[in-house]
């Protein structure tokens, strides 16, 4: 749940319920002052991407496909969810986020000198049917940095880049990794923040 002064701009009903583990998600909702609950989906995430890419489908279909299962993994119809998903793309491969810190840095060198998409995909459901769908799409560019640079931003950030998808955090230090940046803060951390206030005062969950 929030803290004590969410709910200022939201009516009592329908409730909220964010369908994912991701604190970052969670810190866009309540800086927001909502009222939400929580709800960890158990989702198989990498056969969702396997058949997508499966049947010819692109990055925008398995995040929407990802968002959309999270959103109704739970079903109440009193409650809105909210459902995301991210998938990186650089050069055509997909990322998921690293496994370990080895992995985090042998990603962020391939990254490096490079653009890439964040598709950032939001669905909305009440009662397990779905009532909005968002894709955003940021573009950012990292700078060539050092070998010497990236183990210091490493070793500051710790494992707290496991749980990013890009093995950085745009809104901590990972900051200086970028060269350039097109988009949405709230996208680029995971959930596109003006198109879901958009979509909760059209359905009465938030105030006009």
């Amino acid at each position: 749940m929030a803290d004590a002064a969410a709910g200022a701009l939201q009516n009592a009903a329908p409730r909220l319920v964010l369908a994912s583990g991701s604190i970052a998600r969670r810190s866009l909702l309540e800086a927001a002052g909502l009222s939400f609950d929580v709800h960890v989906p158990n989702v198989d995430e990498r056969g969702i991407k396997q058949v997508t890419r499966a049947n010819h489908g692109t990055a925008d279909d398995a995040a929407m496909a990802l968002a959309g299962v999270k959103a109704s993994s739970y079903q109440d119809a009193d409650v809105v969810v909210i459902g995301c998903d991210q998938i990186l793309v650089c050069g055509g491969k997909w990322f998921d986020k690293p496994a370990d810190m080895a992995a985090a840095r042998a990603q962020l060198v391939e990254l490096r000198g490079k653009p890439h998409v964040l598709h950032t995909a939001l669905v909305c459901s009440r009662g397990g049917q779905r009532l909005f769908r968002h894709l955003a799409k940021p573009q950012l560019k990292m700078r060539n940095f050092s070998g010497p640079f990236l183990d210091e931003y490493l070793a500051a950030e710790g494992e707290a880049v496991l749980s990013s998808v890009g093995a950085y955090r745009l809104e901590g230090l990972g900051t200086h990794l970028f060269e350039s940046v097109e988009g949405e803060q709230s996208a680029i951390m995971g959930l596109p923040m003006h198109a879901l206030l958009g979509f909760l005062r059209q359905c009465g969950v938030v105030k006009a």
